[in-house]
């Protein structure tokens, strides 16, 4: 599985929000886009699953465009879990879970053996089933949170894709959902794509970091060739002190004092 970004440029009428991006990601990476406000993160994530349609260049999956699939074959391929998924209907875990079965199932169909085989699995592996006949509405945003992860993965996806999925979580959810992610990534061999604005976080849980400035690439590599605090302070305006955390021995960003 390979997902490859060639060149892509997108503006928003007169604003450019993306210029020629190019970056690859392979089957049991985690890759992070990370960059300020404003940076084009989710501009890029939204041209990959083509919910925006690059102006120039190409999202390639196995070699082949995206631009030219349907919804339906998009979401067969590509599992979004958004920023904030509100649900405010109190259906059950079950029931939102086989929301994602939608792109699999022929109109007015109903549920086969085989759905609900799939959601199952992915109840299973994020964790939930104890959850499937609760109303999603009860839970905690941690474990809401895994369920729409849950119903990603049963989409059967090659590509998952992640916007800020920590946003609003607590320090334990936000471990245990990345966590959970990087497991998935590599026991179901995905190709994981996820935005954050927290780098310690993105250094411990991506094996590549794709770093925007004002819509260009201007970093991409290993989270330790990436987060150094010349380019921290080029792209982030912020003086930093780079560690190995004492414990994990991961890479530890320490903001010190704003330069701009």
């Amino acid at each position: 599985m390979n997902l490859r970004i060639k060149g892509v440029g997108f503006r928003y009428d007169s604003r450019k929000a993306l210029e020629a991006v190019t970056c690859e990601a392979l089957t049991g990476e985690v890759l992070g886009i990370i960059g300020p406000n404003g940076a084009g993160k989710t501009t890029l994530l939204r041209c990959i699953n083509n919910t925006l349609k690059p102006q120039v260049g190409v999202v390639l999956i196995n070699g082949e465009d995206v631009s030219g699939w349907d919804r339906r074959r998009i979401a067969r391929h590509m599992g979004l879990v958004p920023q904030s998924a509100v649900i405010t209907f109190p259906f059950t875990v079950l029931e939102v879970v086989l929301m994602g079965r939608h792109p699999h199932q022929r109109l007015f169909g109903g549920e086969s053996e085989r759905d609900l085989e799939v959601v199952r699995e992915a109840l299973r592996l994020t964790d939930t089933l104890r959850f499937a006949t609760r109303p999603v509405t009860e839970l905690s945003g941690g474990e809401r949170q895994r369920v729409i992860i849950a119903r990603a993965l049963a989409q059967e996806p090659d590509t998952l894709l992640l916007d800020e999925p920590t946003l609003h979580l607590d320090l334990n959810h936000q471990l245990e959902v990345l966590g959970l992610v990087r497991r998935l990534t590599r026991e179901r061999g995905l190709v994981t794509v996820m935005t954050s604005h927290d780098l310690n976080l993105a250094a411990r849980y991506c094996d590549r970091l794709l770093m925007l400035e004002q819509g260009q690439v201007y970093a991409v590599g290993a989270p330790e060739e990436v987060l150094t605090p010349a380019n921290i302070r080029r792209v982030y305006q912020v003086e930093a002190e780079i560690t190995r955390h004492p414990a994990t021995g991961m890479l530890h960003i320490l903001p010190l004092a704003s330069t701009g």
